[in-house]
């Protein structure tokens, strides 16, 4: 007990650093609500309060017990700051809608900083810019990962963060050291991460948002979360445009941000033509957009095939680099075409991008090896090997896939039937299961494009909660805290 607790007092104060950094971001909507006159400001303040003087609580309070980080170290730091992180982040939601209530005003945060973008609130065209702000604020920081901003900076206060980065990234990412040092590659894509952001909300503007609106919606669109300040979503506005704009950002955002990185050094486009996810992902997401637009202009659902493409384009997109914006109501399309969108969100993004599911790169390791098996059932003395580019997959990688596949599968299969057990309809169970654990937000039935999660109970908010967590971190981060193992010497 005593070796666990010297460890957790460690991992504790570089968490009491963490929520401290967490404070200062609280700043800005504070600026925000001063600037603007909103009626904002105190919840802000408050809220501002109690997490800068929470964090400094608990950085001087284990100030003795700091060192280096060990592996184990590193997955419980990363756990503890995405489940604690959201209570902080609830705080001005929690003081400005008392009605909430704990559980749901946790659910809105948790879904922001998971970059989910499942939201429990309406008449959001009427609420406070500042309140606007941090939902979509929360989204963004959570997109990159809140960890790999830790990386950036707290070598500065003489935190190792190559533990951190390998506990909370997805994918290939984690072995894939861009530049030297691993903080330096933190603040690399965090830079591509910003710039893109800035484009992203000049050519808003440019199209016809407001100033306010373009900002908000360019860090939800490169978080990839379906946070607006309309209730309508992007109905608000009905513009092409905006729609094509939106569709180019929230495809980049699902590429791997290394790939874009790479691009960005060698000043060239071939970075993503040699990137083994990006070309499937835009092949796919691009072909269902053609498919189910033909799909509905057959069915009569719109008469002119031009409308059918602009419709399909954007929601499949948006649903399928689990973003989760809408520009109509997509539950009224016959029913294989948002079951197939939710398909999609399950496995099209890519790892390393800001997009939720299994990942492409995990997709087509899967379907090489069905075909090697195929090979092998025919061929029983042929070598047959996954390749990747010109990398062969070994065994073990493939074997640990197929047990994250399974472990995925058997969690849509329990949380729906959790759900359907606490009285939820059958297509609304399973399509917040999908919508959680692929961190998409917007579902089908009683949470699809018209509607939201606020109809929930508490038992099914925390469960949608835990969902995003699992699904954010890729399962295996948050389960293996939890097992007697991790906890002995």
């Amino acid at each position: 007990m005593g070796h666990a607790l010297s460890h957790f007092l460690a991992v504790a104060n570089i968490l009491g650093k963490m929520i401290l950094m967490f404070g200062l971001v609280l700043l800005i909507p504070c600026s925000v609500a001063y600037w603007m006159a909103d009626g904002s400001l105190p919840v802000f303040l408050k809220a501002l309060s109690t997490t800068l003087g929470c964090g400094a609580a608990i950085w001087l309070l284990t100030s003795r017990f700091k060192r280096e980080l060990q592996i184990r170290d590193g997955f419980l730091l990363v756990v503890l700051v995405w489940l604690s992180l959201p209570l902080f982040g609830m705080l001005p939601l929690f003081h400005y809608f008392p009605e909430l209530g704990f559980a749901k005003s946790y659910f809105e945060a948790a879904s922001g900083l998971t970059s989910t973008g499942a939201t429990v609130l309406t008449g959001l065209d009427e609420l406070p810019y500042a309140i606007n702000l941090w939902r979509c604020l929360m989204v963004w920081l959570g997109g990159m990962g809140l960890i790999v901003l830790a990386v950036a900076i707290l070598p500065m206060l003489g935190v190792g963060g190559r533990q951190l980065l390998g506990a909370e990234v997805p994918g290939p990412i984690k072995e894939s050291r861009l530049t030297p040092r691993i903080a330096e590659t933190a603040k690399r894509l965090w830079l591509i991460y910003v710039t893109l952001t800035l484009a992203c909300t000049v050519a808003y503007w440019l199209a016809g948002m407001t100033v306010f609106d373009a900002i908000a919606h360019a860090l939800s669109t490169l978080g990839l979360a379906g946070v607006s300040t309309h209730d309508a979503s992007y109905g608000y506005w009905d513009s092409p445009l905006i729609e094509a704009i939106t569709i180019l950002f929230m495809l980049i955002a699902g590429i791997n941000f290394s790939a874009h990185f790479v691009a960005w050094r060698a000043k060239s486009f071939s970075a993503y033509r040699s990137d083994p996810e990006a070309r499937l992902y835009i092949l796919i997401t691009l072909g269902s957009c053609l498919g189910i637009a033909a799909f509905l202009w057959v069915k009569g659902i719109y008469t002119d095939p031009v409308t059918a493409l602009r419709y399909a384009a954007f929601n499949v997109v948006s649903v399928a680099s689990t973003t989760g914006y809408s520009n109509t109501d997509y539950a009224l399309w016959p029913i294989f075409a948002p079951l197939w969108m939710l398909f999609l969100s399950g496995f099209c993004s890519s790892s390393g991008s800001t997009g939720g599911g299994i990942k492409m790169i995990r997709a087509r390791i899967l379907f090489q090896q069905f075909f090697r098996e195929m090979t092998i059932i025919m061929h029983p003395r042929a070598v047959s090997l996954v390749k990747i580019g010109r990398s062969i997959v070994p065994n073990e990688i493939i074997f640990a896939i197929l047990a994250f596949l399974f472990v995925y599968l058997t969690s849509i299969v329990l949380m729906t039937l959790a759900l359907t057990l606490s009285g939820m309809d059958e297509i609304t169970a399973f399509s917040a299961a999908v919508a959680c654990l692929n961190n998409l937000g917007t579902g089908l039935g009683g949470i699809g494009p018209s509607a939201n999660y606020a109809t929930l109970n508490d038992f099914q908010i925390w469960l949608c909660s835990f969902a995003m967590f699992l699904g954010r971190l890729e399962f295996y981060t948050l389960m293996i805290v939890f097992t007697p193992a991790f906890w002995r010497r």
